[in-house]
């Protein structure tokens, strides 16, 4: 489903932009699991601006999560120099969640788990590791994929198994890996605009 990081979203939550900005790309947004050079400079242009506050249709119960929601639409465009002003600035678990997924899409592989170090036992892991399961659970066997959610969600090993895929582009776990990234994205986004919004 090509909208399927917009599931969950009602209408009366989200202002006209964020739902721009979450439509605004095409078939290719997120589907790297590097990414090299900046992102697409229509998303560029259409975040730029943007202010956290300017994410929902009211004012943001949580200003943190609104930040947060922000670093993570220009993590989705692979902007990754704008999505870490910010998730740096933001000292909480959901701030180091962003930060970790964006050293880990930069290929500052070790940077990454320092970060998702400071984010283990965050509120989103259950679900993902549920998530995460039902993919690797419907894939032949894979030490390394079922390493992932042996004990539920392990941030570490996924950061391990991107770094093996990145330097072999025709590894058949490419398209998995892809999708779990899609999917921490996706919980990450909607916990940040639950709690924005509450």
């Amino acid at each position: 489903m090509e909208n399927d990081h917009l599931a969950g979203f009602s209408a009366d939550v989200l202002s006209t932009v964020a739902r721009q900005a979450l439509t605004a790309g095409d078939a290719s947004t997120y589907r790297e699991l590097l990414v090299r050079g900046p992102g697409r400079r229509d998303s560029g242009r259409l975040l730029i601006d943007v202010q956290p506050r300017q994410l929902l249709l009211r004012p943001p119960a949580r200003e943190e999560y609104a930040r947060a929601m922000l670093a993570g639409l220009w993590l989705w465009h692979d902007w990754l120099e704008e999505s870490h002003r910010i998730s740096q600035s933001i000292q909480t678990a959901t701030g180091s969640f962003w930060h970790a997924i964006m050293h880990r899409r930069e290929g500052d592989f070790a940077n990454s788990k320092y970060w998702y170090a400071r984010c283990e036992g965050h509120e989103i892991v259950d679900s993902l590791a549920a998530y995460a399961g039902s993919i690797v659970n419907n894939l032949p066997a894979d030490k390394g994929l079922l390493r992932l959610v042996r004990t539920g969600w392990d941030a570490q090993v996924f950061v391990d198994l991107v770094e093996e895929v990145s330097v072999r582009a025709e590894d058949p776990r490419l398209a998995s890996l892809v999708e779990l990234q899609r999917v921490e994205w996706r919980l990450l986004f909607e916990y940040c605009v639950r709690k924005a919004a509450e």
